[in-house]
């Protein structure tokens, strides 16, 4: 009997621990929106054409 109600407040302890879980964060609260303006915009765009120019490789920088 003694063993039984050892467990029972083993159990009772972790219930009271972990028996719920945590509540949700929504979306808009892990998520931060900054507007950066039109002049960061226009130096950070995609240029498939002048991407060769950041291409790195040490063969070539070697001369190989």
């Amino acid at each position: 009997m003694n063993k039984e109600a050892a467990i029972d407040t083993a159990a009772a302890a972790r219930h009271a621990r972990f028996g719920k879980l945590p509540e949700r964060i929504r979306l808009e609260d892990t998520t931060q929106g900054v507007d950066t303006g039109l002049e960061a915009k226009v130096g950070s765009r995609y240029n498939p054409e002048g991407q060769w120019q950041y291409y790195s490789c040490l063969a070539l920088d070697l001369g190989l």
